[in-house]
């Protein structure tokens, strides 16, 4: 209760700041407050879980593999996942979609997750611009990773200026996942549902040097915050019905 009440003064305190500056704040200052900002919504959702559909697409070969599961993210952010369902290139579940669960769990532990936020440890940033997004309006910064690494990326973010929620992210890798990869490009897109701001899809292209060019969707749907999920949880054929309706 107390660490809410301190980041709640420094929310405060920020709004006073800028309001008496009356311009449009430093990349510094959004980044902070969308630190703060995440910080409560976080405590206040207990964590949260969600469904994902993964579609990997492969043009050279002509192949593709479908992966759905299901994630729970404690109140830590660690996240867990169940695989649901998936069908078509084998190794390409296996190799490529399944470890992306596995590295995204690991990343998001508290003992690895801070080197992979989106904060002044990792990036300097630089503001570009103020505009339109989704019905909103965002402000547009850069983001150039403090060194290379794996789980950072270099590129732009959209922070929405009224709730300072990260809205968009899309660059590239900081640093080339491996010798087999010439360029890996990707956009996430954030919506909000109710108080709190949840992904909505995430697309990547990858060029690499056997397997030509990649695609990887990840539709994102069926996301609560743990305060607001029922007593009695959703079962499989739930989930599957509302992916057939999309």
């Amino acid at each position: 209760m107390r660490a809410h009440l301190i980041f709640a003064s420094m929310l405060l305190c920020a709004a006073c700041v800028l309001a008496a500056q009356g311009s449009t704040p430093t990349a510094d200052e959004v980044v902070a407050n969308m630190y703060a900002h995440d910080t409560l919504r976080e405590a206040a959702s207990g964590g949260y879980t969600g469904s994902r559909e993964y579609v990997l697409e492969n043009h050279k070969f002509q192949k593709r593999s479908r992966m759905l599961a299901r994630v729970k993210c404690d109140p830590t952010g660690t996240k867990q996942f169940e695989v649901m369902s998936e069908d078509g290139w084998k190794s390409a579940n296996k190799h490529v979609l399944r470890p992306m669960l596995v590295t995204e769990s690991d990343s998001s532990r508290p003992d690895t997750r801070p080197r992979s936020r989106i904060t002044a440890d990792n990036y300097t940033f630089r503001m570009i611009d103020a505009e339109p997004l989704d019905g909103r309006k965002a402000y547009v910064i850069e983001a150039i990773p403090k060194r290379e690494d794996k789980s950072l990326f270099r590129g732009r973010i959209w922070v929405d200026t009224e709730d300072y929620a990260l809205a968009r992210v899309e660059g590239e890798p900081a640093k080339n996942p491996s010798f087999w990869t010439r360029k890996v490009h990707f956009v996430q897109q954030y919506h909000k549902t109710g108080d709190f701001w949840f992904p909505m899809l995430t697309t990547s292209v990858t060029d690499a040097r056997i397997f030509g060019t990649t695609d990887v969707n990840i539709r994102y749907f069926d996301y609560q915050p743990a305060s607001e999920i029922p007593t009695t949880s959703r079962d499989y054929s739930l989930m599957e019905a509302h992916y057939a309706r999309r």
